[in-house]
């Protein structure tokens, strides 16, 4: 007994060497699947909504400056291009397939241009069009054939941009910016935040001048480029603040602040409007104005990302919000052939507060076909 104690004691007495903890590593930002951001889901149901209003106004317009605000609504379109390269920047992973990416993309896309397209067509086209229909076009089977393939946004010629279903013109710009995403990605995961950030400074300088030189040749040849080359400055900025976002950037903004700069600008383009049409300041505000809401619309969508992370999203994550935004794709391919079916059956209305009952039953109508 004696021994056994020696011998234990003796056990005891040897030092024991611990290793070290591991120094904890950061995950590099394309090595962790980014969690999902419902408040920005949300954000597009606003976005759709928005060019609902501003298209609503064909059929049954609403009286004084609401009516103006309204017009505002076709900036959603450059909303969806800026959270598009967001979303795809923030959600990628660096082993994906690049065919099982584009997979993807034509399977999110082309199922439902389809469904939308037929039943665009009986609304927008006829073998013998009514004059007084202006929206009604000739049917022609080579120019369906284009909006078939997503091609028509190629072309700046209205008859060809807005065939088939009209609203997918910007599928043909969403699909160009698909393309491109893999190789710009790989080229942008080489940043640092730093450098994602002055990417993103770069994009909004890029957009600047391009107004700058719009406005000095609004009918040169720089204007006059298909569109999925001058929006592509839209899709890049949100790439370039998605990956700063993922490589740690948190920036303090709450997201009032961008929706109030928009507000105020929206505001500015129709007070000088009123009052100052045709002066240097109004051309100034109203020329600038696409790459001012790129740049708010990056800021919103980054704002409102960081609340969400920081667990401050409240309602903005609302559920039925957020089904909403998962809806507003749909919505927004199918929202103007309801709108013409209406103008086609009751014909232009006039002028009034009456008309939000209009807004009301095609907004159930359309977020019904949505949903479906």
């Amino acid at each position: 007994a004696s021994a056994a104690y020696s011998q234990s004691r003796r056990v005891e007495s040897v030092p024991v060497t611990v290793p070290p903890p591991a120094p904890e590593i950061a995950p590099q930002p394309g090595a962790v699947r980014a969690p999902r951001l419902d408040a920005i889901t949300g954000l597009r149901w606003w976005a759709a909504f928005a060019v609902f209003g501003f298209h609503v106004m064909v059929f049954a317009p609403l009286p004084g400056p609401i009516a103006r605000i309204l017009e505002f609504g076709d900036y959603g379109v450059a909303f969806f291009f800026v959270l598009s390269g967001f979303v795809l920047t923030w959600s990628s992973r660096p082993n994906l397939p690049l065919r099982t990416f584009y997979w993807r993309r034509f399977a999110r896309i082309y199922p439902l241009h389809f469904v939308t397209l037929l039943l665009a067509i009986p609304v927008f086209y006829s073998f013998f069009p009514d004059p007084e229909q202006w929206w009604v076009k000739p049917f022609s089977v080579g120019i369906l054939l284009l909006s078939f393939l997503l091609l028509q946004g190629w072309s700046r010629d209205p008859a060809i941009l807005f065939s088939g279903n009209p609203a997918a013109w910007t599928l043909t710009v969403e699909f160009f910016f698909y393309a491109v995403h893999p190789f710009v990605q790989r080229v942008l995961g080489r940043f640092s935040m730093r450098g994602a950030l002055w990417f993103a400074a770069a994009i909004c300088a890029l957009a600047l001048t391009q107004r700058v030189v719009i406005i000095f040749d609004p009918w040169g040849a720089f204007a006059q480029l298909p569109w999925p080359l001058l929006r592509v400055n839209e899709f890049l900025l949100g790439m370039a603040l998605a990956w700063a976002f993922r490589c740690g950037w948190r920036p303090r903004i709450r997201p009032l602040v961008p929706l109030v700069l928009i507000g105020a600008w929206c505001a500015a383009i129709a007070v000088l409007e009123h009052y100052a049409v045709g002066s240097a300041a109004f051309l100034a505000v109203a020329g600038f104005t696409p790459a001012v809401m790129t740049i708010l619309f990056g800021l919103m969508i980054v704002a409102t990302s960081s609340r969400e992370l920081a667990g401050k999203a409240g309602w903005m994550r609302f559920k039925p919000l957020v089904a909403l935004g998962e809806w507003s794709f749909a919505f927004y391919l199918i929202h103007a052939t309801f709108i013409y079916i209406a103008l086609s059956i009751f014909g232009l209305q006039t002028a009034s507060w009456m008309n939000l009952g209009w807004y009301a039953v095609l907004l159930a109508v359309a977020l019904a076909g949505a949903a479906a």
